[in-house]
């Protein structure tokens, strides 16, 4: 099998599950606070500092979690709680057309309730600038939450720019970044951003961990109710031996994300080079994007025809978000860059990662321009 769905999830490292299964066997509640309990207590804070080291931040802004979809959904929705608190009405958010489900969705429930909400429409490439937010801010703005490295075409923004402007103007500002940590850099104290998700399956660590930053002087409410843990802001046992791993995974894939970055970019090109003479294929992706993914669409096929024809042949690949996988909707990212729904649906991602290989990056190529024919309509 030639693996080529990095964006949806990253194979756990060799490293990263012997550290799991090393914290897993201890026995203590990170809370108790007897030895076994302080034993298992030391991995959970030695993951948090690793993840906070690569991260560019200190430990104490970090809450673990479950993963991206909890963090962006824990923001929009303590934000909008806490505004509501304060003022006695709900207010106005500031999202995109192109953000993960996983904002878009409690956004659209917002709305729902009573929330303003501007969806920002994207440039050509994919990209939000700053004066185009600075002109959708108002007096009762309470968050703006925009994406740093897009998930199913890489696009990448400006982050610190658009929350410099977001800053500006008091509002806070949340970015998901899932997609960028290994591959692109990230620098949490220098971007100014007031919130940040991160997924640890991303990096090659566990699935169901997730890093939530909140820069230190925030007050976020929690969404859930319970114990005391991760400061009041998450209750629940935390999951020692996922971050334990998380953060080993991540300083590993920090220490290497140089070398990273310029193998993808080799690939990115190889892989495209190779498959620009398919008839009719186009890309979806900007210039100077995340080197990680490759979408194109082959208008006149089926997406999903090209997809089990490509699993035939040993490659696996995606259509878009893997939490949309099976919906048969078009991807919302294309059709807000202005693809048809048809075009969206005959659409691909592949994408890379460190030990990705130049050998399979040309059979899946070949393999590409083979299904291209069998997955055509008729």
């Amino acid at each position: 099998m030639i693996y080529l769905d990095y964006a949806a999830s990253h194979p756990m490292t060799p490293e990263a599950l012997t550290a799991y299964a090393q914290a897993a066997a201890l026995p203590g509640n990170p809370a108790s606070v007897h030895g076994a309990g302080q034993a298992a207590r030391e991995k959970l804070e030695e993951g948090r500092a690793r993840l906070a080291l690569a991260l560019g931040t200190d430990p104490r802004t970090l809450t673990m979690n479950s993963g991206g979809t909890e963090g962006n959904n824990h923001v929009l929705l303590a934000v909008a709680r806490a505004w509501e608190a304060h003022h006695g009405r709900p207010g106005h958010l500031v999202t995109t057309l192109t953000e993960h489900s996983a904002v878009l969705a409690p956004a659209q429930w917002l709305a729902t309730q009573g929330w303003q909400v501007t969806f920002l429409s994207p440039d050509q490439r994919g990209g939000y600038s700053p004066e185009q937010l600075a002109g959708a801010l108002r007096d009762d703005t309470a968050l703006v939450s925009i994406h740093h490295a897009n998930n199913e075409i890489g696009t990448v923004q400006d982050t610190p720019a658009l929350a410099q402007v977001a800053a500006a103007r008091g509002v806070p500002y949340h970015t998901d970044a899932v997609q960028a940590p290994g591959v692109l850099p990230v620098a949490l104290g220098a971007w100014g951003v007031t919130f940040a998700t991160f997924s640890a399956h991303k990096w090659g660590g566990p699935r169901g961990v997730g890093v939530l930053y909140v820069r230190r002087g925030t007050e976020l409410l929690p969404v859930t109710l319970g114990g005391g843990q991760e400061g009041g802001r998450r209750p629940g046992t935390q999951n020692t031996a996922g971050v334990y791993a998380a953060g080993l995974a991540l300083a590993q894939a920090e220490a290497r994300r140089e070398a990273t970055f310029t193998h993808l970019s080799t690939l990115n090109r190889q892989f495209c080079q190779l498959i620009a003479d398919i008839p009719g294929l186009r890309f979806n992706q900007p210039g100077g994007g995340s080197p990680r993914i490759v979408n194109v669409t082959i208008p006149g096929a089926d997406g999903e025809a090209l997809l089990m024809n490509l699993d035939m042949l040993g490659i696996s690949a995606s259509t878009g978000s893997a939490c949309a996988a099976g919906t048969m909707q078009p991807s919302h990212v294309l059709t807000a860059l202005g693809l048809s729904e048809s075009d969206a649906r005959a659409s691909l991602r592949f994408s890379f990662g460190a030990a990705t290989t130049q050998a399979e990056i040309a059979a899946a190529a070949a393999a590409l321009a083979q299904v291209s024919e069998w997955s055509r309509l008729g």
